[in-house]
């Protein structure tokens, strides 16, 4: 997991156990720094001190050339057991005693170098003069050679003190922050269990607790204050939508009530208009004048129209308010239910019926029979001109659809594309009513039982080649109204 994904409290525990080890490191690397830095010094200057002993007491064997006193005197360098080796040289520089005895020759210098001390190949090297009196004659030269082992040994030590301060220091930081930490987490922690529980459940009820008067508190005050003006505003706007649901309801009703009264008054006039129609149209040719019966006739076509389209107008609005019932459906069945009850509008034509292999619709299928009689019936009707007349329900498959799009097309007139958007308006028709009949219902119709299958219907068409429509009933939607 990446750092800036992980929680808070795992970060301020990481970024507290990260700065106090930086600090305990760069203190212990200082520590061990300064300790190499005075134990060398030290260690030169404890070796200068011995080389000037063994210097002083070497005169008397220098002086009087007895190589015997001189390996005595060196032999006392057996208490020092860091002392890798020493020698002595006469004036002239040749070598004169060593220590110890029984070291080759060719292991130490071959002649006395410059006075002093220093750390050469990992030891501590060093010339020390052999005079009586300072400022004296030169009798010879000491030369001494001692490992580093103290100083190792002092590294270890303090090494390992100092991964103990370490580990110590990690200890203690660590639970100091696991303690601390909280005092920043637990409010931050407590925000964002608050946020996520209103952002899962919408319930805005729900409070922060608030742990300090800090910042955390202030921004703690903050936030809860928003969540109760939201609460305030949730509160009153659903009691908005509540009433004016109630007041859409009660309108819906009564204009409901209205329209079926309306319906019903409208339709007592009209059914006695066209019954009257019918009578006189029904006596003998010359009982009646040529241009009286057909003034009848076109009264008789208005009153039928009427009525159609008062029935249409009941159906579009009873639309809204039914309840859809899913079930598993078979297009293909219904289009030839279809085709067979809209015998009446295919007499005495010649129509080519195609129906492709449909995929099952998840639908009202009394809802779904509407749509295909609409499509059907149209296909029929603005194809009348044709000879023969082609009607074709098929299917197709577009990547970005979540399920198959039927269509229903024929070989009609078709219309100007320009005018799509005019197609599934209530009364609005592209052709005039003495060319093709209709009342403009029946595809504002079709598309509002799509939309309330949470599909989506759509028109393609060439003036004088044809009109193509599509729509789509998704497997798994909400209702829309």
């Amino acid at each position: 997991m990446a750092f800036q994904d992980a929680p808070i409290r795992r970060k301020l525990m990481t970024i507290t156990l990260a700065t106090s080890g930086v600090v305990v490191l760069l203190t212990c690397a200082a520590f061990l720094s300064y300790e190499v830095f005075t134990f060398r010094q030290t260690s030169v200057r404890q070796l200068a001190t011995l080389g000037e002993v063994i210097a002083a007491n070497s005169t008397g064997a220098l002086a009087f050339d007895n190589a015997d006193d001189a390996a005595q005197v060196l032999t006392a360098l057996k208490a020092e057991r860091h002392l890798v080796s020493a020698c002595l040289y006469d004036a002239r520089g040749n070598l004169f005693s060593r220590y110890p005895a029984t070291e080759r020759a060719d292991e130490f210098p071959p002649a006395p170098q410059l006075d002093g001390f220093s750390i050469t190949d990992g030891y501590l090297i060093g010339f020390t003069p052999v005079v009586q009196v300072k400022g004296s004659q030169r009798l010879g030269t000491l030369y001494l050679k001692s490992d580093l082992g103290a100083m190792t040994e002092r590294l270890h030590l303090y090494g390992g003190i100092a991964m103990l301060v370490i580990v110590v220091s990690f200890f203690v930081a660590y639970i100091l922050s696991r303690a601390l930490q909280q005092q920043i987490s637990r409010p931050m922690l407590a925000l964002a269990e608050t946020a996520r529980a209103v952002s899962d459940r919408h319930d805005y009820s729900v409070r922060a607790a608030k742990h300090g008067a800090d910042e955390l508190g202030l921004l703690t005050d903050a936030f809860n204050h928003m969540l109760a003006q939201i609460e305030e505003q949730n509160a009153e706007l659903e009691k908005r939508v509540r009433e004016r649901t109630a007041e859409l309801e009660a309108a819906n009703d009564e204009l409901e009530a209205f329209c079926s009264s309306a319906a019903h008054d409208l339709r007592t006039p009209i059914r006695a208009i066209t019954g009257f129609t019918d009578i006189l149209l029904a006596r003998p040719a010359d009982a009646l004048p040529a241009d009286v019966r057909h003034h009848i006739s076109q009264i008789h076509d208005g009153s039928s129209q009427m009525s159609q389209l008062i029935s249409d107008l009941l159906a579009f609005s009873r639309l809204g308010r039914q309840a859809i019932s899913r079930e598993t459906c078979r297009p293909e069945l219904l289009c030839h239910e279809v085709f067979k009850e809209l015998e009446s509008e295919r007499q005495g034509r010649r129509v080519e019926w195609r129906v492709a292999a449909l995929p099952q619709l998840h639908g009202d299928p009394a809802l779904l029979r509407v749509v295909f009689v609409n499509l059907i019936s149209n296909a029929l009707k603005y194809s009348r001109r044709r000879d023969p007349a082609v009607i074709e329900v098929g299917v197709v498959r577009q990547a970005d659809e979540a399920g198959p799009i039927l269509f229903v097309r024929d070989n009609g007139v078709g219309f100007d594309m320009q005018n799509a958007e005019k197609l599934f308006g209530l009364f609005k028709r592209l052709h005039h009513a003495h060319e093709f009949e209709g009342t403009g219902v029946g595809l504002a119709t079709v598309r509002r039982i799509i939309e309330r299958h949470g599909g989506r219907i759509w028109a393609d068409a060439v003036p004088g080649s044809g009109a193509t429509f599509f729509f789509t009933v998704p497997d798994e939607t909400e209702e829309t109204s």
